[in-house]
């Protein structure tokens, strides 16, 4: 199971899982052709990488792999707009709940070190 889990991360929450895959509820702050500036939950901004990866929508998670501790190399972006404001403060909350280890069992994570390299 610990091989495919993508954590719900906020921007502190980057350093320590290079190289792991994340989901980062965000807001949109600039978008050029290849990045993307975002403001992660816990407010902290993030570069997103994003390389044949729309960002159709002002609030997104963005699906991808931690090039460091403020950079994310995209894979995919759900949109999160509903009708006006998402809360982020909200959604931060329940990010750092994930991460208390009375929920352990709940919520699988990453130890906040390097990923081994894949046995040959």
């Amino acid at each position: 199971m610990n091989d495919h889990i993508s954590m719900r991360v906020n921007s502190a929450r980057l350093s320590g899982i290079k190289g792991r895959t994340v989901r980062l509820p965000c807001k949109v702050l600039r978008l050029s052709d290849d990045t993307a500036i975002v403001e992660a939950s816990d407010g902290g901004q993030v570069e997103i990488q994003r390389k044949n990866v729309d960002i159709t929508a002002t609030y997104v998670e963005v699906i991808g792999s931690v090039v460091d501790a403020s950079t994310i190399k995209a894979m995919a972006t759900l949109p999160l707009d509903s009708e006006g404001e998402l809360d982020m403060q909200l959604v931060n909350d329940v990010i750092e709940l994930t991460f208390e280890s009375r929920f352990d069992k709940l919520f699988p994570r990453y130890k906040e070190t390097e990923p081994s390299m894949p046995a040959r």
